[in-house]
């Protein structure tokens, strides 16, 4: 006759995982998704030093004429 089968092991279906067991690593991707734009859109950089003021005329070039207009009956 057959011999009884031994038990060598009892197998039992471990707990499902808690929620944040199982969405863990969405809420680490969104959150460095969101602390990675921030910081790409809010430190651009040391900011840029403003450049010297231009004159908003020139002189003419030495040895050049330009006639001059004034208005007339006005005291100087």
């Amino acid at each position: 006759m057959a011999k009884a089968p031994t038990v060598i092991g009892v197998l039992t279906e471990p707990p499902a995982p808690t929620w944040w067991k199982a969405n863990r690593h969405k809420v680490f991707g969104i959150g460095g998704l969101l602390i990675g734009y921030l910081i790409g859109t809010h430190l651009a950089g040391a900011p840029q030093q403003p450049e010297t003021p231009r004159p908003g005329h020139s002189t003419p070039a030495p040895g050049e004429q330009h006639s001059t207009r004034t208005a007339h009956g006005l005291a100087a």
